[in-house]
């Protein structure tokens, strides 16, 4: 195996846990990029994936984006992520598992705070706060901020979406304006039925087809294939599934004047936000534009604020893109390129 010194998403990480518990089937990996800011913290996901340095670079890429998206969100958090790796496909997480990762979290002294992921839930986060307290994201009581972050993060990116007609397309009006959403999960279709209250022209790809049929009836949405989704002739693409779609191959096919979603790490590799720039594509940066949940499940763990405070912190989320891309035009770099630099700042790289 490569020496994860050696990874290309290695980024003077302060520390790559790998953990394993032969009684339980646990296999997981906790990346801890920064605690510059603070804990790192950063959900976890439960994943198949073709190989273990597959998970190793997903949980380096997806650390490494949660120390940017605490820092521009103006939180008290570092960036971690944690990946528990599936046997297979579709696989539904055992106890005894959440409970061993509940274990190794608590190993860490804090280091890293976890919540929920891909594959997560708060019933399962509840079974890994029994095992630690370093743990966010669990149910809480009406009005108090917490609990599954999705329905934030959906938020989020709707207002990010606007922003980004606003910016690509002069318009504050979304109605008639042609949307692509890939993934219909709790981001996706919580984005889609937004939207399409707006007045959207919708169409939805994911990859459990009944899935989004059932939301393309719910909402008056055309369905499209999770491959072709990308390149659908629409005016604003939103990729909400998992990440590096954006590649110099679906970028040259891309008919949409706007990228605007949040799944995390999109661009498959630092040079293809050149690309999205050189076709003049306006580019949301993902860990701005998705940082509604983790605004919600941080401000619950350092306690400050209840669900008013969590909204008012998420309607910041257009200013700071409109700062992103103002940056941009003026320096003739790309967003993303951009955003890196003003989160480096801010976590003291």
């Amino acid at each position: 195996m490569t020496s994860i010194w050696n990874y290309p998403d290695f980024d003077a990480h302060e520390g790559v846990h790998l953990f394993a518990d032969p009684a339980s089937g646990l296999k997981a990996v906790i990346a801890v990029h920064s605690t510059a800011r603070g804990p790192a913290a950063g959900g976890v996901r439960f994943w198949h994936y073709a190989d273990d340095s597959q998970a190793i670079t997903d949980a380096l890429r997806l650390s490494r984006g949660m120390s940017y998206k605490n820092a521009m969100a103006g939180l008290d958090l570092g960036g971690g992520k944690g990946v528990v790796l599936a046997s297979r496909p579709g696989e539904v997480i055992s106890e005894d598992r959440l409970v061993a990762f509940g274990r190794a979290v608590e190993s860490l002294g804090g280091r890293y705070v976890t919540a929920e992921d891909v594959g997560m839930s708060e019933a399962r986060m509840k079974v890994i706060a029994g095992q630690t307290r370093y743990v966010s994201g669990l149910p809480v009581s009406q009005g108090a901020a917490g609990g599954d972050p999705g329905p934030y993060t959906a938020h989020g990116v709707y207002l990010g979406v606007k922003a980004a007609a606003r910016r690509g397309l002069r318009t504050d009006d979304m109605k008639g304006v042609r949307v692509a959403i890939q993934g219909t999960g709790s981001v996706g279709g919580g984005l889609a039925r937004l939207l399409a209250k707006d007045g959207a022209v919708l169409t939805i790809a994911d990859v459990d087809q009944a899935r989004a049929e059932e939301l393309a009836s719910e909402i008056g949405a055309a369905t499209m294939s999770p491959q072709d989704i990308l390149t659908a002739d629409v005016d604003i693409v939103s990729p909400n599934a998992l990440g590096a779609i954006l590649t110099e191959r679906t970028i040259a096919s891309l008919k949409a004047r706007i990228v605007a979603g949040g799944a995390n790490n999109q661009l498959a590799t630092r040079e293809d936000g050149q690309r999205l720039h050189d076709a003049g594509i306006v580019y949301a940066p993902d860990y701005v534009i998705n940082a509604g949940g983790i605004i919600n499940v941080g401000l619950e763990y350092l306690g400050h604020g209840d669900e008013a405070e969590v909204m008012a912190r998420i309607a910041q989320i257009p200013g700071r893109l409109d700062q992103i891309w103002d940056e941009a035009e003026e320096s003739g770099d790309p967003t993303a390129e951009v955003a890196d630099r003003i989160a480096r700042r801010l976590i003291g790289r």
